[in-house]
Order: C-alpha cells, then sequence, then structure tokens
C-alpha cells in the first residue's frame, strides 16, 4: 500500500525539489496518479525530449511512490 507520492523535479539552478503529496492507494495507482500530475504540471518539448513545469523554472524528472 502506497502512503505518499514525491515528485522529482530538477530547478534550472541545479537544486532538487521533491515535494510529497499524501496518497493512500496501491502501486498501481499511484503510478497512474503520477502520470495525471505529470500531464497536468507539465508540457513535454519533443524536440529536447523534456517536460518543462508550466509555472515554475525546473523539469519534471518523475515521481516515487512510497
Amino acid at each position: 500500500m502506497v502512503k505518499e507520492i514525491t515528485l522529482i523535479i530538477l530547478l534550472f539552478n541545479g537544486e532538487l525539489k521533491l515535494p510529497s503529496i499524501p496518497f493512500e492507494g496501491t502501486v498501481m495507482e499511484c503510478l497512474d496518479y503520477g502520470n495525471e500530475l505529470r500531464i497536468e504540471h507539465a508540457t513535454h518539448n519533443e524536440e529536447q525530449n523534456i517536460w518543462y513545469m508550466n509555472h515554475g523554472p525546473g523539469t519534471w524528472q518523475g515521481f516515487i511512490c512510497e
């Protein structure tokens, strides 16, 4: 059972930001939710193959289901 999801965001100044969001569910549900968060909060640049955050100076690197 997953208790929280931690986002991995790399800021342009080189800092790593790891905000956590409470989450109750299975690993598969967490993976689906993480994908929804990525689509909601970041935009994919196909030319560079990178996800840029919509509101903030950084890139989406992934997430961890804990």
